[in-house]
């Protein structure tokens, strides 16, 4: 008895991601930034503006994996992957102390100063700069394309 209500809370737990992700249904960037997209491709054409952490957007349709948005802001629409978007509302709140959209980021997937502090004292040894140079790289969609194809490896992106 005690495995079937644990199967049908996990059920109902996957049909609420299903409906959180309806036509007219408002969600919220859950990534530092997100990049809405011409098609339902990766490496499809990047429409302007970039979205940041916490952006409103409502659900004009829904494709597998892909959403079509439309940010509350703009009139732009395009497309995105889900694994970009939360239904939980994401606000912050004004205090004494201003956190960075990335520091809002991290503490929401529970990555906060007190985990760092603690990783920190348990890891003296790394060199965290070097993870501060590599959070500033970024790669354009024309190389990555180029690694993929010469790689030969495999795209399933639902592009060409």
């Amino acid at each position: 008895m005690k495995r079937i209500s644990v199967l049908f809370a996990i059920g109902l737990l996957a049909l609420g991601g299903v409906f959180a992700q309806t036509k007219g249904s408002t969600m919220y960037v859950a990534v530092k930034t997100a990049s809405l997209k011409s098609s339902m491709w990766f490496f499809a054409p990047t429409l302007k503006p970039t979205l940041a952490y916490g952006t409103v957007v409502t659900i004009l349709a829904v494709n597998g994996k892909w959403v079509e948005v439309q940010p509350i802001s703009s009139q732009v629409r395009g497309w995105i992957q889900t694994a970009n978007l939360t239904s939980k509302r994401i606000t912050a709140t004004s205090s004494s102390t201003s956190a960075s959209a990335r520091e809002i980021a991290l503490a929401g997937k529970g990555f906060n100063e007190e985990v760092e502090n603690t990783y920190r004292s348990e890891n003296t040894n790394l060199d965290y700069g070097l993870v501060d140079e590599m959070e500033k790289l970024v790669v354009p969609d024309a190389l990555l394309k180029n690694f993929i194809d010469e790689g030969r490896l495999k795209d399933d992106s639902g592009g060409a």
